[in-house]
């Protein structure tokens, strides 16, 4: 299972959120950039950047920051926030990103959703972001009476390359994951699953574990790991083992 550090962007500045509140913000650095090199070099192979302002306003808004961070780092960037039309992903992907993670148009215009993952296979991931289990859009703003779980089976056959969810009231609040949520939402599609919100203690991490074997193959933490609650070499060594663990199983 990957550790994916967790880099979001406000005003050119790398904060973190509490539930996704715009307000209710804490900077922990000036340099994103710096903030990437900090992660790759400490073992990350994926990075998960969000554009907060881009997720309010419905387009890029630190255009030069993203380039700023791909330009320092050679592992893989996966980023969303504010990513609404073909031009917005093709700028992004065109730039080196990785990965381009859509959300509210899931909702808004599911038909070029699947145009676009058929245009750009395995580069395209969606963000299920739910609110007492239904689905929240434009940047956490609105929420809609669509069920995380049926909107996952909806996209099952789209060509999407992961679906990253997050459990909204988690989020920056470090009291651990939504695990029979995150379960639940797995074992019913067959498109990868990363995890996101709540992870707050090396512990959050050991009980996502079990859930590789239903297709979650990473977690995203951010304040744990800015905070200190959360060493990332200490959790990168946790999944390394038990990915060794379950090697040695497999081959008795």
């Amino acid at each position: 299972m990957l550790i994916i550090p967790a880099i979001d962007l406000k005003n050119g500045k790398c904060v973190r959120l509490l539930q996704g509140r715009i307000q209710d913000e804490t900077v922990y650095g000036d340099d994103p950039a710096a903030m990437a090199r900090r992660w790759a070099d400490a073992g990350a192979e994926l990075l998960h950047v969000v554009d907060l302002d881009g997720a309010v306003s419905g387009k890029p808004c630190n255009s030069e920051v993203v380039a700023r961070i791909l330009g320092s780092i050679r592992i893989p960037v996966q980023i969303g926030g504010g990513v609404r039309d073909s031009q917005t992903v093709q700028a992004y992907l065109e730039q080196g990103v990785h990965r381009v993670v859509i959300g509210t148009e899931v909702i808004r215009n599911p038909a070029w959703v699947r145009e676009v993952c058929r245009a750009h296979p395995g580069q395209i991931a969606v963000s299920i972001d739910a609110r007492n289990g239904r689905v929240a859009t434009h940047g956490w703003t609105r929420t809609t009476d669509i069920e995380a779980v049926d909107l996952a089976r909806r996209l099952q056959d789209c060509g999407i390359a992961a679906i990253i969810f997050t459990d909204i009231h988690r989020d920056g609040m470090q009291t651990g994951p939504n695990i029979e949520e995150t379960r639940r939402l797995a074992e019913s599609i067959r498109i990868p699953l990363i995890a996101s919100g709540g992870v707050g203690t090396l512990e959050h991490i050991r009980g996502l574990l079990p859930l590789e074997k239903a297709g979650v193959i990473g977690v995203i933490t951010g304040k744990a790991l800015y905070s200190g609650a959360i060493q990332f070499a200490e959790a990168l060594a946790l999944t390394r083992e038990s990915g060794r663990m379950g090697d040695a199983f497999s081959n008795n």
